[in-house]
């Protein structure tokens, strides 16, 4: 009787024991399995990362530091004006200083860097005509040159816009000012008009040799005779092209754009006008998707 239950409790044990091993065996197959699946993966997404960064790599040292790659593809420049303000509508009330302090401090903003005390550097800036040259060239992209000079450019071209002696830039007087500029384009040299025949009936005077023109006038039908003078300010009141090309930040960080000054001296008060301003160039186009391209055109209203 003995002897039968010793066996039958060592038969037990016995099993209990191939039960614990057959559990720790198969854990250890398991974890092992585990174990060479994450090798596997670390090894095949470090290859994935070595091939992405190897191809970066190789595709920078396509590419240049100074000169665009893929320049032919670029669209004509945009025509920006300050200030700028939301939906392209500008409202104030000559009343109000509060209305149009925004636009002033957008103008003074953008003057900060054409103060003349600033371009003093003769390292850095150079004088390039007082009337409309041609281009200035200043070497190839990719020479050995280094830093280019930039022309300089004096707010008090800009006149009755320039706010050294109007701090209120003609707002407080209800004849406000817009300050224009066509936006960089590396290496792009812009074609002034070859005739007056791409140019409006009233803006055909404004033709000038190296000189991009500029002209401003009624979008709409119903504002003809409302919107009065319209006067410009600045370097042949256009943009002059002694100032392009434009080599880019790191050839020309001191670099400053053209400007023109647009001042609208006796508006119609109390209506809101809509208005379009347009530059002309041979390489200088328009599109219907960027109301921006070569052109704008914003809502002006006036409240006495």
């Amino acid at each position: 009787m003995d002897t039968r239950i010793c066996q039958t409790v060592r038969f037990e044990w016995v099993n209990m024991l191939n039960v614990a091993t057959l559990h720790a065996v198969s854990y250890t197959i398991a974890s092992f399995s585990t174990v060479k699946i994450f090798i596997f993966y670390v090894i095949f997404y470090g290859c994935l990362a070595g091939i992405f960064i190897g191809t970066i790599q190789a595709m920078m040292l396509t590419l240049s530091n100074y000169k665009p790659t893929y320049q032919d593809r670029v669209a004509p420049p945009g025509l920006s004006h300050t200030p700028r303000s939301e939906k392209a509508e500008i409202s104030f009330s000559k009343q109000d200083d509060n209305s149009f302090d925004p636009y002033i401090r957008n103008l003074r903003e953008l003057l900060e860097p054409y103060k003349d005390e600033k371009q003093t550097d003769i390292q850095k800036f150079e004088d390039c005509g007082a009337t409309p040259e041609g281009y200035r060239n200043r070497g190839e992209l990719e020479s050995d040159i280094g830093i280019r000079k930039a022309c300089r450019f004096s707010r008090t071209l800009l006149r009755s816009c320039s706010g050294t002696d109007d701090k209120s830039f003609g707002f407080k007087d209800g004849k406000p000012c817009l300050i224009v500029k066509l936006n960089r384009i590396v290496n792009f040299r812009p074609r002034p008009p070859a005739s007056n025949a791409s140019l409006p009936a009233a803006a055909q005077g404004y033709l000038q040799p190296n000189l991009i023109p500029i002209y401003c006038t009624n979008k709409r039908e119903e504002d003809a005779g409302k919107i009065g003078e319209i006067k410009y300010y600045g370097l042949g009141n256009g943009f002059p092209l002694q100032y392009y090309p434009y080599y880019g930040k790191l050839l020309h960080p001191q670099y400053l754009q053209p400007l023109v000054a647009i001042q609208f001296t006796n508006v119609t008060l109390n209506e809101e006008l809509r208005i379009e301003c347009k530059v002309y160039g041979e390489n200088i186009d328009y599109s219907e998707k960027d109301r921006y391209q070569g052109r704008f055109d914003l809502k002006l209203l006036i409240k006495s």
